[in-house]
């Protein structure tokens, strides 16, 4: 279970990535970071959300990676990874609804549930 935890945290740039692109007015496959530089509103944030993500892995897989060599109960990690994906999840939404203050608050518990992690 713990590698569909990894492979789910792997998935959720894309998440972003699609909101930010899908039924986007003239969207150039060829250059879809060029097209994606000149969006606005909604679609830059979906597009910032998908960086940030990006970077919120390698902390994450570290720190999964970590306890599962430690010998955490991999129950115990699953339930925590659960914990981080939803937070992650629920960022993304946030963060395309512009809710500045609250993605703040649900970006450092998803940094926290990392550290948490970590030090299982």
């Amino acid at each position: 279970m713990v590698e569909w935890i990894l492979v789910g945290a792997a998935i959720l740039p894309l998440v972003a990535a699609v909101s930010a692109k899908a039924g986007g007015s003239q969207f150039d496959n060829h250059e879809p970071r060029a097209w994606l530089a000149h969006q606005s509103g909604w679609r830059a944030r979906a597009h910032a959300a998908q960086k940030n993500t990006f970077e919120a892995l390698p902390l994450f897989y570290a720190a999964v990676l970590f306890a599962l060599y430690k010998g955490v109960d991999t129950d115990v990690i699953v339930q925590w990874g659960c914990i981080w994906l939803g937070l992650r999840l629920a960022y993304i939404w946030i963060y395309i609804k512009d809710w500045a203050l609250t993605r703040s608050i649900v970006w450092g518990l998803s940094f926290i549930v990392s550290i948490f992690i970590l030090f299982l």
